[in-house]
């Protein structure tokens, strides 16, 4: 799969972006502009896979546009989403420090999606001469192994019903409280994989919550009628 060249006007119009993530945020301008240097650039179309399962990995992404789904494969075919990436998110830089030599999910484009490639090589190279950057890095990997224990939590310890309403909050900011409408970019089914739930169960847990007035239905958007109340359902008590 072809990986292009940014141009100069790509250069210079993402370097804020990046300079906003955890990965570069701490880079000297000097090592962002390596960066930049030896990132590329691909158009995922919908349904196509940016790397497989035990592919040798060589490289970490940022999305720009579009959006990934994370997935493994069980031994007899199944698929299971383990998350749902979202433009401005990077994926994969475990693999830049776990000195593993292959990627442990499939990450394939939902949608048409844009993606920055990163050599891993090129980056730990920097690290090297960077201690901030190390810590920076040590933190972002920190928050991402809390947010993962967090999801083992919802996936394992609570209901359908609780992980359909943690999904829904996630797509708001975490400071509102009144209504919402979230766009549904993400197929239904998709989600529910996500959840670990069947589409059935999924669709069982949007009925109950309309009919308790939560939330509105539509195809495609879900209007989030009082946010307040979903937090506390999400914090154990009853609506």
């Amino acid at each position: 799969m072809d990986r292009a060249l940014l141009s100069d006007t790509e250069t210079c119009d993402l370097r804020p972006a990046l300079q906003k993530s955890p990965l570069f945020t701490d880079l000297t301008p000097d090592q962002l502009s390596t960066v930049l240097a030896h990132t590329r650039v691909i158009e995922l179309p919908e349904g196509r896979v940016l790397f497989r399962q035990r592919q040798r990995a060589d490289e970490f992404f940022m999305l720009d546009t579009g959006q990934i789904k994370l997935a493994r494969m069980s031994a007899d075919g199944h698929e299971k989403i383990i998350d749902l990436i979202s433009p401005g998110n990077t994926f994969a830089e475990a693999i830049v420090f776990s000195g593993q030599p292959a990627y442990p999910v499939t990450a394939s484009a939902i949608m048409h999606s844009r993606i920055l490639c990163f050599d891993s090589k090129v980056y730990t190279g920097i690290l090297h001469q960077s201690t901030d950057a190390c810590f920076a890095i040590l933190a972002q990997m920190s928050r991402r192994l809390h947010w993962y224990i967090g999801e083992l939590d919802r996936l394992t310890l609570h209901g359908a019903a609780f992980r359909v309403v943690c999904y829904l909050l996630d797509q708001v900011p975490s400071t509102h409280l009144g209504s919402s409408e979230i766009k549904l970019s993400t197929p239904k089914h998709v989600i529910a994989s996500r959840l670990s739930v069947t589409p059935e169960t999924l669709s069982r847990s949007l009925s109950r919550l309309r009919r308790d007035g939560l939330i509105e239905v539509n195809d495609e958007s879900i209007t989030l009628n009082d946010v307040g109340k979903l937090r506390h359902f999400a914090q154990g008590e009853s609506v």
